[in-house]
């Protein structure tokens, strides 16, 4: 099965097209894993990749088809608490974390809920049966959709580096990787500026609404902290230099054993990392990826410098084209970058951490109804992400995408790109 190409932003016709497409997408990620590797949950803030699958299937089921498809049951309507994102049943809470003891349905059947749904959404979605199609939220399900299918890939990547065999999730043709110059710095004008979205097409509300903001001068490495730059840290000490540490970061690496990125480990005195083609030495070349905020902190304070603001970042990316090794590569891992000028690797590879806490704009208003449940999450204690990264689809990303996580996450594809004050 080859990955499909996903449109989200066409024509209301051809609203199946892209449904279809991205229905294809998570049984292609889901395609390599046997039904052992699809029902473990390898940590609290990771899913079963067939809770996933279920998932996004319950969406189109419980926010589309019980609503709007002329005398539609649900499958089973167990699952209507099963696959909700919070468990509640005959006075019993399941809760994130024990996800994975959801040994039942079997990922068999799973597959035919999924069946089920699709041929119900798609009788609707092209007129066979009547009915008004509510666009607005099947392009919610939609991006819901492509996101969990990111996170697919994190969740599987955790699970498999949890096996000593450390197992293949698909192969990958390495690309020759050379050398990278050192980076440049790029200067941008400060003064009056607006961010948000405000244009044409999806956007999650987080997203808007677009408003001005005040900046100051301010510089952007050209690209992404490789990993070779990463290794100089921390054979510098980086791990050991309270001064470089937030207190809580410092805190962190004590409590936990840090002394490297997520996956990464000495053999024979070479560091390698896992990664999901398997085992492989560290490429220097390659951005640096699976730090936590405090980590990404850290190294920018060894070398003088700090992170960019989500406001910064997101002017210094506004006309940079969408285009780079995001998942639809099939590559799954971040690439060094690329000869060329200006900003690179904007899109894909890594996700950059930001300086900025993850709020709602001026002027914000959240929406209405159970869609709320995915679009208005501002909580406390977490930090915006821009970019995107390798295993982001490229119909999912823009300039404005805000992703969060807290400080001391690494388990997605996260890495940094260097600020500091303009001249």
């Amino acid at each position: 099965m080859a990955l499909p190409t996903i449109d989200t932003e066409r024509a209301a016709g051809a609203l199946v097209d892209a449904y279809r497409a991205v229905r294809r997408q998570s049984l292609w990620l889901a395609e390599p894993l046997s039904p052992e590797d699809q029902v473990v949950q390898s940590m609290p803030d990771a899913s079963p990749i067939k809770w996933h699958l279920a998932h996004t299937t319950w969406f189109f089921e419980t926010l589309v088809l019980m609503r709007v498809y002329p005398g539609y049951e649900p499958v089973n309507p167990q699952f209507q608490y099963l696959f909700n994102s919070y468990y509640n049943s005959l006075g019993r809470q399941f809760s994130r974390p024990h996800r994975g003891l959801i040994t039942r349905p079997s990922v068999a059947d799973v597959h035919a809920y999924r069946a089920h749904v699709d041929a119900c959404m798609t009788a609707l979605l092209t007129g066979e049966v009547p009915g008004e199609v509510p666009e607005d939220v099947v392009r919610v399900g939609i991006n819901h959709e492509q996101q969990h299918q990111e996170l697919m890939l994190t969740d599987v990547k955790h699970l498999l580096s949890c096996n000593p065999l450390y197992p293949v999730y698909r192969e990958r043709h390495e690309r020759q990787s050379g050398s990278v110059a050192e980076w440049q710095w790029l200067e941008f004008e400060g003064g009056v500026r607006e961010i948000g979205f405000g244009g044409e097409g999806f956007a999650y509300d987080n997203e808007g609404p677009r408003h001005r903001v005040y900046l100051e001068p301010f510089a952007l490495a050209e690209r992404p902290v490789t990993a070779g730059e990463y290794l100089e840290f921390m054979a510098d000490g980086g791990y050991t230099r309270a001064e470089l540490w937030l207190s809580d970061g410092w805190n962190a690496i004590r409590e936990r054993g840090w002394r490297a990125p997520l996956y990464w480990e000495e053999v024979d005195g070479v560091w390698h990392q896992f990664t999901l083609a398997g085992l492989r030495p560290v490429d220097p070349a390659e951005p640096v990826c699976h730090v936590s905020y405090y980590e990404a902190d850290a190294y920018a304070r060894w070398v003088g410098a700090r992170l960019p603001s989500e406001a910064e970042w997101e002017v210094a990316a506004a006309d940079v084209p969408i285009a780079g090794n995001l998942v639809e590569s099939t590559r799954l891992h971040p690439a060094p970058a690329e000869q060329g000028s200006g900003l690179r690797q904007v899109f894909g590879d890594v996700w950059e951490w930001t300086q900025s806490a993850y709020a709602p704009y001026p002027g914000y208003r959240p929406p209405e109804g159970a869609l709320g449940e995915y679009n208005a999450k501002f909580m406390c204690s977490q930090l915006v992400l821009r970019g995107g990264s390798c295993a982001t689809p490229a119909s999912h990303i823009r300039p404005t995408y805000r992703n969060f996580f807290p400080p001391d996450a690494r388990w997605q594809f996260s890495g940094l790109r260097l600020a500091r004050e303009g001249r």
